[in-house]
């Protein structure tokens, strides 16, 4: 299980705020279950699920859709607030955390050895503060062995996400001041020198841990959702065509899972197809029709779809320290265990 960690987007609730009105996105919800279930087989080893990682990146696009949807409504209506902003954010992010946070702190005293509990202990300081990524950062590569034994390395992408909402507030705002309704302009130069940033420096190393954890070379993903939120004058198409694109989605998204590995280099170049994938799903997600709909709308899939903030924080801890206690891997019917609990 040397693999890293990856997390998402802990947006539980999928609103999308237009002229007053929310509406919910079920298929959105469905298209968040596509992205946990391969990342959470991807940690357990499960063979076929090599790129499994990639649903980080899926949910990096959500997120940024969803929260310019929502922030796009109020600047216009002139009822944007940072204070309530931020508020919302800390109701949806924090008591789940540090839930957790709390009962792997427990289980830390208990399993870990002293060196291993101090190593521990600098991650819950920066967890707490969202600064796993900087820690991270320093200390190890994405897949290198010893990802396997940190309990809280999946809380690297919520840094991330949290320098998403500090700053990306304010960047809307300003640009709404200063290009009105072409605000879109800002954030594509935005997404384009942030891609470039993290194709520059995968190309002067291949595994470069700054362009996986640093959210400067993640910016461009949250930035493709939040372009695609402000372009509300898109045309429609119809079901045919709507689900061609989903199916051509679902393919960018489902190919890397099962043909990435720890050997292709990323985030840089190998991250556009999967988020491309996530923007057609999420574009054209509405108007799916026969298969396509069932495949992003059925009970299932938006079950897993709404409990995979959880899902995820719980499911990366259960794995460590189940290696811990037991000194080995889990496999077979020990990850069946883990994985129901």
């Amino acid at each position: 299980m040397s693999t890293p960690a990856y997390s998402y987007s802990p947006e539980s609730r999928l609103e999308i705020i237009t002229s007053g009105a929310c509406q919910y996105r079920k298929d959105i919800d469905g298209l968040r279950a596509l992205a946990i279930v391969p990342v959470v087989l991807f940690h357990a080893g499960l063979p076929g699920f090599t790129g499994g990682y990639i649903g980080v990146d899926v949910f990096f696009v959500i997120s940024g859709f969803l929260i310019t949807s929502m922030i796009q409504g109020e600047i216009k209506e002139g009822r944007f607030s940072l204070r309530n902003f931020y508020e919302r954010r800390s109701r949806r992010i924090f008591p789940a955390l540090f839930t957790l946070l709390a009962v792997c702190t427990m289980a830390a005293a208990l399993l870990l050895y002293p060196e291993d509990y101090q190593r521990y202990a600098r991650s819950l300081i920066a967890a707490t503060l969202f600064l796993s990524s900087y820690l991270f950062n320093r200390e190890s590569g994405y897949f290198d062995g010893g990802a396997e034994e940190k309990p809280l390395l999946h809380t690297w992408s919520l840094s991330v996400e949290e320098l998403f909402y500090v700053f990306f507030p304010m960047l809307l705002a300003i640009a709404w001041r200063l290009r009105g309704e072409r605000w879109a302009k800002v954030l594509q130069i935005a997404a384009l020198i942030s891609f470039s940033a993290s194709v520059l420096v995968m190309q002067l190393e291949v595994s470069s841990n700054s362009a996986f954890y640093l959210a400067q070379y993640r910016a461009w993903e949250f930035l493709i959702g939040a372009l695609l939120a402000l372009n509300t004058a898109a045309p429609s198409v119809d079901g045919r065509r709507a689900n061609l694109f989903i199916t051509a989605g679902l393919l960018m998204i489902l190919g890397p899972v099962v043909s990435y590995s720890e050997k292709t280099p990323f985030p840089g170049v190998a991250a556009l197809l999967p988020c491309l994938g996530a923007a057609l799903i999420i574009r054209f997600g509405q108007q799916a029709t026969s298969v396509t709909r069932w495949l992003l709308m059925n009970k299932i899939s938006v079950f897993f779809g709404r409990i995979s903030y959880s899902l995820y924080l719980w499911h990366w801890p259960l794995l460590v320290f189940f290696a811990h206690w037991a000194g080995t891997k889990p496999s077979g019917l020990a990850i069946l265990g883990l994985l129901t609990v």
